[in-house]
């Protein structure tokens, strides 16, 4: 089958999805669960008639770590108010890493000693289905937050949370993955974090040298298209130069220059500018996740939940456990901060917020094939996005209704 005739399969299943939109939200459901079943019923509807649409996972790798991930990782960064960020930067902190990396820990336990079979699923490759589940995505349930009137500080905080351990998190399943793919050669703890800080400074560091060289041209070009291919530029450029060129965090140089031009544009351009290039970026990072859904749908099959159907469960609790712990241990340091502290009610929602997405996804399509355990980590990554739009998704409206009225 042709590249065009695989694209206009692809692209003919997000038809489906926009009739069913309106549809979708009368029934209050989130339209990223209605794009995954769009892409897995078209998938399995033209297979059923003996036609093989010839979509694999790993046909989308490049689209995904290349094209999408700096988009949603820049969009992050992009909307994120800088002077209320360095106000709440301290418990986003808190949130992103310590968390983040007990939640890693926590669900790499419960999947190891569940799995139970160390040969085949080792402690390391726990380790790195523990970091791809670690990265939340408040997206599909941030509307439903805000409609419902959750203040702004608990959406900053969760989109923060997002933003900071995404970053994270797709460093550390690189490196992971590294690791995994040495199977013959030996690293220690010293050499890891080594490689760790090398990786993620050096990240830092070229996203900040991309802004030194843009801000002139920032200043020197007029008029929204010219700002808005700048920005475009700066993104893509950033993460290749930073993965490709210099093998350092792609994602963090994305990042850096995300917060460089959400200062700017708020800072230097007229309010209507401004607001014309957040909603381009919107739109762009609207497009990618709605992408990521689709991808996530067709390359859903059925032997996962034959096959892998313990390990998903499994993921499930791991994920839920690694929450509610990660949470219990946090806010007490948290609350020790000069900010207010965060009420139980408000605790319960940054629980609820803990949803998985688009960057889970995207780092289940980048698992290599080379890994014994691939199709096992994919199974249970895609077990928990799943868990995430037909359980939390759709039960939040009336949990977040309960503890907003509660509230007040």
């Amino acid at each position: 089958m042709t590249f065009a005739l695989q694209l206009l399969l692809f692209l003919s299943m997000l038809l489906p999805a926009i009739v069913l939109f309106p549809l979708s939200r009368k029934l209050k459901l989130p339209d990223s669960l209605i794009l995954v079943l769009s892409g897995f019923i078209s998938s399995e509807l033209i297979t059923s008639f003996g036609f093989d649409t010839g979509l694999r996972w790993h046909h989308f790798h490049d689209l995904v770590f290349y094209l999408f991930i700096p988009i949603l990782v820049f969009h992050s960064a992009l909307h994120l108010n800088l002077p209320q960020l360095y106000k709440q930067l301290p418990a986003m902190l808190i949130l992103a890493i310590p968390m983040m990396l007990l939640a890693t820990l926590v669900s790499a336990m419960v999947l190891y000693f569940g799995i139970g079979y160390p040969n085949y699923y080792s402690w390391l490759t726990a380790l790195l289905t523990g970091v791809l589940l670690s990265s939340t995505d408040p997206a599909i349930i941030i509307d439903i937050f805000r409609r419902a009137g959750v203040s702004e500080r608990i959406l900053l905080l969760l989109e923060g949370e997002s933003l900071f351990n995404d970053s994270l998190a797709v460093l550390l399943f690189g490196l992971l993955s590294a690791m995994l793919l040495m199977a013959g050669e030996s690293q220690s703890v010293t050499d890891f974090s080594i490689d760790f800080l090398v990786v993620f400074i050096g990240g830092l560091s070229c996203g900040a040298a991309v802004l030194l060289l843009i801000y002139p041209l920032f200043k020197a070009l007029d008029g929204s298209f010219n700002r808005l291919f700048l920005m475009l530029l700066a993104c893509h450029l950033s993460y290749l130069c930073a993965e490709v060129i210099f093998d350092l965090s792609g994602v963090m140089a994305v990042m850096v220059v995300g917060l460089g031009f959400s200062q700017w544009v708020r800072e230097q351009l007229q309010v209507e500018e401004c607001n014309k290039l957040l909603q381009y970026w919107s739109f762009q990072k609207q497009l990618s996740h709605s992408m990521m859904f689709l991808l996530l749908g067709v390359t859903i099959t059925m032997t996962m939940f034959t096959q892998q159907w313990l390990a998903m469960l499994l993921g499930i609790g791991a994920v839920v456990v690694a929450r509610v712990v990660g949470l219990l241990l946090s806010l007490p340091m948290i609350n020790l901060l000069p900010e207010r502290g965060l009420r139980p009610r408000e605790s319960l929602i940054m629980y609820l917020g803990g949803t998985r997405g688009a960057v889970t996804i995207a780092l289940a399509l980048s698992i290599p094939v080379e890994l014994d355990a691939w199709f096992t980590i994919q199974s249970i990554a895609y077990a928990v996005v799943l868990f995430g739009l037909l359980v939390q998704a759709v039960s939040a409206p009336h949990l977040i209704k309960h503890l907003i009225s509660g509230d007040k």
